[in-house]
């Protein structure tokens, strides 16, 4: 599954181990993540769906094997170097992860003051493409106190894409969202790949929301990936634990 020669692969997790203690996470799991594509990657609650994302952005370290990003091996890499990594990978945690404190102006800013030396009035202006991207306009002085779960999620989105990353990826994005705002995010999502050539790697228990945004598709299950393909082919899959995990049978 994994071979980095090939140069649409931007991500290529190669036989990674990660375990918490006596609790097996992956025993040898390999994915490739294409370019410009979006990758939903799905599997039972605990399967370690999140543990994959926090690896890829180095919030936590593989036991044992090597991350491959744009060919090169960043599985060892240090905190400093890092740095360069990340602000081409912008993550959406699964609750929005806006400052309570703050404001949206201020929240969207603060990857901007992190990473760029930029004046305020540039900042502003960086501010509000986000947001109308987003489609949340004019939002700026509002706190998320005052936002729904929907605009939160988006807000967080804003704040995420202002590095102008490569790779966005998201954490549960429709969870706890009513059908309007899930359709919303969805259509998001695909906006965004299509208008800013985004690789997006998604994280999932809404099969309806996967089959709708996804390219590929990837099923982890018994600590590796068990499935990886199309959209088409997964909904042609005979293996029985992809077939019953996509269309809710259980045994």
């Amino acid at each position: 599954m994994v071979d980095n020669k090939n140069k649409d692969i931007i991500v290529s997790f190669k036989d990674i181990k990660k375990r918490f203690s006596d609790n097996i996470i992956y025993n040898t799991l390999n994915l490739d993540i294409m370019k410009s594509q979006t990758t939903t990657i799905f599997g039972g609650s605990g399967t370690g769906k999140s543990v994959l994302l926090k690896i890829l952005i180095g919030l936590l370290k593989a036991d044992e094997g090597s991350i491959f990003f744009n060919g090169t091996d960043i599985s060892k890499y240090s905190e400093r170097q890092y740095l360069p990594v990340r602000k081409q990978i912008a993550m959406l945690f699964q609750g929005g992860a806006l400052f309570d404190s703050v404001n949206v102006e201020e929240n969207i800013a603060y990857p901007l003051k992190l990473h760029f030396k930029m004046t305020n009035k540039e900042m502003r202006k960086v501010i509000s493409k986000n947001l109308e991207m987003v489609g949340l306009p004019g939002t700026e002085k509002l706190m998320p106190a005052e936002l729904s779960g929907g605009m939160q999620k988006r807000i967080g989105l804003a704040r995420a894409l202002v590095t102008n990353p490569t790779i966005m990826m998201y954490d549960e994005p429709t969870t706890g969202l009513d059908p309007i705002n899930v359709t919303l995010i969805n259509n998001l999502i695909i906006r965004l790949k299509e208008e800013l050539n985004l690789t997006s790697i998604v994280v999932t228990h809404d099969m309806e929301s996967a089959f709708t945004i996804s390219d590929k598709v990837a099923m982890l299950w018994d600590k590796k990936i068990v499935f990886y393909g199309s959209v088409k082919e997964i909904k042609k899959s005979t293996n029985k634990v992809v077939y019953n995990f996509i269309n809710g049978v259980s045994e």
